[in-house]
């Protein structure tokens, strides 16, 4: 059943978690184990008190019925992947947030990623400094004995066995196989790049959610509550401090008052927030009549993403043992990332389609950096993004020779002794040709992340310190995607709950 909205008046608390995200979970399970500390996390969509009370497409990780833009689990956002062309973000809006509607992905950023991320001034985010965390998150089936890994943390991580693959998962890896790709059993070890099974949060075909990992096993702890129902409008600030948020229950409206806020929200809603609550891009703020509180001109700018297409093919149906998870095999090849998806994403969004199946192709590493616009001062109107995907002659190449391997594939031996054809509507011909099949198939991996990225104080850019204080502002940190300088070249929703393992770490820190 869902957790009833608490009454009465203001609620105290020493410290508030808006959004009940992968990090926003991870941070509150984590905070509340100190019994001396009162957390109080505030989710906009509904919680649930047992993992079977979720609705079916939620739990079924073979849905992605949640993203359809008309679901109410959804905050539906919309972005201009490039001009012309919209496409939607769906992000979740429900006890667990995104991980509650994705496809269970769970790979770890690359090494590179997060010593990157230390050499532009931010140390405590190495790889071997981050690792610890990773570790401590996973109870991985399969390597969680081995050096780098962990077997007795909260998240559930399982790979597809070989015998147990989709008939096109099993040709696929075959086919990468043949081509030359490396075979990388573990993607969440720090070996070569290459073609296998992709680790998943999704246990005898349930998918396994941050509030289901974290935080259900631990609502008896006094000291820790979830308010699903809320949404939250604005940071409530005195002076250059962050006194608590005001919140909407329904009809109700009331403030929350607490030592500590914390915005999880994602990396759409958290620099939303910081915007109408007058923390942002000056310009922007006083053009929606709003006061600056601090002029933080990296609010919402800079922001890095993993464009993708989806190259569709046909293939019988599978007999036999039936997929569990929407994608299970990945090959990765330094900026690049093609998934199998076990069915065509008509069939997994809303039930329906006619067996049409589909490679999807991801640019891992691009030079395209997004923006976001506030267009209201109302905290209920969504800001304006925009991707800017595409836009440089290097992501436009990268982007060719993707959608060129991904036909090879689809073309070579094994997906033939399957019985699959390959993609005849791509146009391979010419640059030229690719280039427009691309403009008009283009979409988003939905991996938003750097909307209020973490820096040093050289960074004018940046929005958070290392450890993810808002910069100017007492009592307030970000504490999700939205603090990564560069999205990771692996999916980021792994990354996303180590950064509230982390951060809990580092919460100490005044």
């Amino acid at each position: 059943m869902p957790l009833p909205i608490a009454g009465g008046g203001p609620i105290d608390a020493d410290v508030v978690v808006v959004g009940a995200g992968p990090a926003g979970c991870a941070l509150a399970a984590r905070l509340s184990e100190d019994p001396a500390r009162s957390v109080l996390l505030l989710e906009a969509g509904p919680a649930f008190t047992r993992a079977r009370d979720f609705p079916a497409e939620i739990r079924s990780a073979r849905s992605l019925a949640a993203t359809d833009p008309a679901s109410p689990l959804n905050w539906a956002f919309t972005t201009e992947l490039a001009p012309g062309r919209h496409g939607p973000v769906p992000r979740g809006r429900i006890f667990g947030g995104s991980s509650a509607i994705n496809a269970g992905y769970f790979v770890r950023g690359r090494p590179a990623d997060f010593d990157g991320w230390a050499a532009a001034g931010n140390a405590i985010w190495s790889y071997d400094a981050v690792l610890p965390f990773f570790r401590r998150l996973e109870a991985d089936a399969d390597f969680g004995t081995l050096p780098g890994h962990g077997d007795a943390g909260p998240v559930p991580v399982r790979r597809v066995a070989a015998h147990d693959l989709h008939p096109a998962s099993a040709a696929f890896a075959e086919a990468c196989r043949d081509a030359g790709f490396a075979a990388e059993p573990d993607k969440n070890g720090a070996g070569a790049e290459g073609v296998g099974p992709v680790p998943l949060t999704v246990v005898d075909g349930t998918r396994v959610n941050a509030a289901m990992a974290y935080l259900l096993p631990h609502l008896d702890r006094p000291n820790l509550r979830v308010q699903g129902g809320s949404v939250v409008h604005r940071v409530l600030l005195a002076g250059r401090r962050a006194t608590g948020v005001e919140v909407a229950t329904g009809r109700t409206t009331r403030v929350i008052r607490a030592d500590h806020v914390v915005l999880s929200a994602g990396a759409v809603k958290s620099p939303h927030l910081l915007m109408v609550s007058g923390i942002g891009p000056a310009a922007q703020l006083r053009a929606q009549g709003i006061e600056v509180h601090v002029d933080l001109p990296g609010v919402g700018q800079g922001s890095s993403d993993h464009p993708s297409v989806a190259v569709a093919f046909r293939s019988p149906p599978a007999t036999g043992r039936a997929a569990s998870s929407a994608v299970e095999v990945a090959l990765n090849d330094d900026d690049v990332e093609i998934l199998c998806y076990t069915a065509s994403f008509e069939q997994l969004v809303t039930g329906a389609g006619d067996g049409e199946l589909a490679l999807g192709v991801g640019l891992q590493r691009c030079e395209a950096r997004g923006s976001m616009r506030l267009t209201s001062p109302d905290p209920d109107v969504p800001p304006q993004l925009s991707s800017h995907y595409l836009t440089s002659d290097v992501d436009r190449r990268r982007m060719r020779a993707a959608v060129r391997l991904a036909a090879a594939l689809l073309a070579s031996a094994p997906f033939r002794r399957l019985g699959a054809s390959a993609p005849a509507e791509v146009d391979l011909g010419t640059d030229r040709a690719l280039d427009a099949w691309v403009a008009q198939n283009l979409s988003t991996s939905v991996h938003l992340s750097g909307t209020c990225r973490m820096g040093p104080d050289r960074d004018a850019g940046a929005v958070v310190d290392e450890l993810c204080r808002v910069r100017g502002i007492e009592g307030l940190r970000v504490v999700d995607t939205s603090i990564m300088p560069t999205v990771t070249t692996r999916g980021p929703y792994a990354t996303a709950i180590m950064i509230g393992e982390r951060a809990s770490d580092l919460f100490a820190a005044p």
